[in-house]
């Protein structure tokens, strides 16, 4: 097959039944929801071979990223090409109507083995919609130990160890590998993670499956051998400012295996790098990409991939912009630190 010279490449979102999901995620992506069911999540770039994200603009239209991946590695992912067969991160919108399982996420050095799928999973919220009832859960309380939880599990209650946050649109949350988490009460968060989808449910607050009419499973075994006891990177990160004209530039997360800013304004920016992928998700208004003498039109809710050969480009906002800027390092040890991360509880 001729190998095609790569353009910024959108792709279409897939929505996942959660039994804890709501349909608020269709007043943010521009695709209609499926049926009349709780959708708890839109992954917007994926390449899993259950679930594959398809390019849905221009020659490449229908293809997945990983037949991308196959055919055109040096263009898409340039520096880091000999360094990933697959596309690293897995891209998200979650809408938590109810809570999610209190869950926790394998890690290098956990001593359960680190995936099913090969891969640890660190991941990182950043609240696009909140409400009243609104709760994070992202960590434990000092002195919280195994034999704490494991009894905690039993009488119900578990909530007690967490550290809890009042999440508010805007904020950033770190999620490293072996960090126990959970989320809920009407709040949508756009994640980012690496591309794993290995999850171990240590608590799920008496949810009752409507397609089963039964309890899911729990894990708390496998949950527990995969907690850091001791990591305190988990919570509220504080943004770092790195520009503020012509539009604001926040770092909001620095860690060895994805970097993300925040973008804001309504004059043209700067996006993408040299000979590196980035990814951008648009979370407030519109706009498009200016690239190689055409133009991408970008609706709030879509995910669009700069290949490497596309380098830097302009993004011209129609009007305020709220712009997510994804990045994968070029050197990657573990998922654990967050540069700009301070912790936040009640």
């Amino acid at each position: 097959m001729t190998e095609m010279i790569l353009y910024p490449l959108r792709f279409e979102p897939i929505y996942q039944y959660r039994l804890w999901g709501g349909r608020r995620l269709a007043s943010l992506l521009a695709t209609p929801l499926p049926n009349d069911g709780p959708i708890g999540e839109a992954w917007i770039l994926s390449d899993r071979d259950d679930h594959a994200s398809k390019i849905a603009n221009g020659p490449l239209q229908g293809q997945t990223i990983g037949q991308v991946m196959e055919q055109s590695q040096e263009q898409l992912m340039g520096k880091l090409a000999r360094r990933f067969q697959r596309f690293p991160l897995l891209l998200k919108f979650l809408d938590a109507h109810e809570m999610l399982s209190v869950q926790v996420h394998p890690g290098y050095a956990s001593a359960y083995p680190p995936a099913t799928d090969g891969t640890a999973k660190t991941e990182a919220w950043v609240v696009v919609q909140s409400g009243k009832e609104s709760r994070i859960y992202a960590g434990l309380k000092p002195g919280t130990t195994a034999d704490i939880l494991r009894q905690s599990v039993t009488n119900g209650t578990l909530a007690d160890h967490l550290v809890s946050i009042t999440p508010k649109p805007g904020d950033g949350v770190f999620i490293p590998a072996g960090t126990v988490h959970s989320l809920g009460g009407d709040v949508v968060v756009f994640e980012v993670q690496q591309n794993s989808d290995t999850t171990f449910r240590l608590y799920d607050w008496g949810h009752i499956d409507t397609k089963t009419g039964r309890p899911r499973d729990l894990e708390v075994d496998q949950a527990l051998a995969c907690i850091d006891f001791v990591d305190g990177a988990a919570g509220l990160v504080t943004p770092t400012v790195e520009a503020a004209t012509p539009g604001e530039r926040e770092r909001l997360f620095d860690c060895n295996v994805f970097r993300l800013w925040r973008l804001h304004g309504e004059s043209p920016i700067t996006v993408g790098a040299a000979d590196v992928p980035r990814v951008l998700v648009c979370t407030e208004g519109t706009g498009q990409i200016e690239h190689g003498g055409e133009t991408y039109a970008v609706r709030k809710g879509e995910a669009w991939l700069l290949p490497a050969v596309v380098g830097s480009c302009t993004f011209r906002p129609s009007s305020a912009i709220g712009l997510l800027e994804i990045a994968i390092p070029e050197k990657s040890e573990s998922g654990r630190s967050n540069k700009s991360s301070e912790m936040d509880s009640e």
